[in-house]
């Protein structure tokens, strides 16, 4: 089956740059496809400074629609947005003051990947952090999905006045370009000892700071593999059974309210919708946005925002007008609290609830 390939480089122009990212896609470019992706054939998508995050979203999104093996390279610089402090990926247009409207937010990136086979997506990356959100990684994480495979480096912010380079990415395109591509995790191991050595061969100290990331994804037995690989053979209700099974077991060790739990409620949410059953896929969003709310995470959480966006979703895939009336209420209710980034969605439910009234 092909593969598919996105290259993005992004980083903001002026004085803003810490780093030039799009001065590795020339190398990556020379890579053949098929040794970018490790399939025998592949589609590669590429974007080179864009500008707007929308455009980011709209061909991560095909991407990551596309069957078949996904290998994701990003080379950038993070900031974060001063409303929410959120990570996000600055874009050419970004500035510290605007990034919550110019950059692309990163859990934009882990939500696109969500839904693809388990163990199916690969990500690079090379990216440099400002001071903020240098300090926030101390505490915080660059969460990109646990179902996927993560290898890379962030860099903390380079000195004053410098462009740092992405040594790393750079690294990875040189040893692709012999045409053999090792396994992710040699390959990773490989292009972090290159680096290295480029940057003592230059005179530059190698930097030992870096936050290096390696989440090889899941491995055999994996909960999440094994539910992947019963919903892909149609066996939707013994994944829902095994999912059931890891949520009460999380519920109980760590409470309905933890991450844990929520999570394996998130997933018996998208295994429903798989299934064809939008009812039990959007009461199951309800309850994780309640139990989100309940616990005291803000309603523009990302969490939030999400799982109510899922459930609106679902709802609008209701052809049962008892069954959507029932769910309308408390989704009616919910986006009254969380009106999240979608203009008019609390409108829209107001007005199908009211149509649904009519017909009895």
């Amino acid at each position: 089956m092909p593969g598919t390939v996105l290259l993005l480089a992004a980083s903001p122009v002026g004085r803003g740059c810490l780093v030039d990212a799009a001065s590795v896609l020339p190398v990556l470019a020379a890579v053949p496809p098929a040794v970018l992706s490790g399939a025998d054939t592949a589609n590669v998508v590429e974007l080179a400074d864009p500008l707007e995050p929308q455009a980011v979203l709209t061909r991560l999104r095909a991407a990551a629609a596309a069957p078949g093996p996904l290998t994701v390279y990003v080379a950038g610089q993070l900031q974060l947005d001063r409303r929410q402090r959120l990570p996000h990926l600055a874009l050419a247009r970004t500035t510290p003051a605007n990034v919550r409207y110019t950059a692309l937010p990163w859990h934009w990136i882990r939500e696109e990947l969500r839904l693809r086979p388990s163990g199916a997506t690969t990500l690079l990356l090379d990216l440099h952090a400002d001071h903020e959100t240098w300090q926030w990684l101390r505490t915080g994480v660059l969460d990109s999905g646990r179902n996927n495979a993560v290898y890379g480096r962030i860099a903390p912010p380079p000195a004053r006045r410098t462009v740092a380079v992405p040594a790393y990415m750079r690294a990875v395109a040189t040893i692709l370009r012999s045409g053999h591509r090792p396994p992710p995790d040699e390959l990773h191991q490989q292009a972090l000892a290159r680096a290295a050595a480029d940057a003592a061969g230059g005179g530059a100290v190698a930097a030992g700071a870096d936050l290096v990331l390696t989440a090889p994804g899941p491995v055999a037995g994996d909960p999440h593999a094994v539910i992947a690989a019963a919903v892909q053979a149609g066996r939707h209700g013994d994944a829902d059974a095994l999912a059931a099974r890891h949520e009460r077991a999380a519920a109980h060790a760590y409470g309905p309210a933890s991450e844990d739990a929520l999570h394996w409620t998130e997933v018996r949410a998208d295994l429903a919708m798989f299934a064809g059953d939008p009812v039990r896929s959007c009461r199951a969003w309800l309850t994780v946005a309640e139990t989100r709310l309940g616990a005291g995470q803000a309603p523009q959480a990302p969490a939030v925002e999400a799982a109510v966006d899922r459930a609106h979703h679902q709802w609008g895939r209701i052809r049962d007008a008892g069954r959507a009336r029932e769910l309308g209420a408390p989704l009616a209710a919910l986006r009254g609290r969380v009106p999240g980034s979608r203009e008019g969605a609390l409108d829209h439910v107001q007005r199908e609830l009211s149509r649904l009234q009519t017909q009895g």
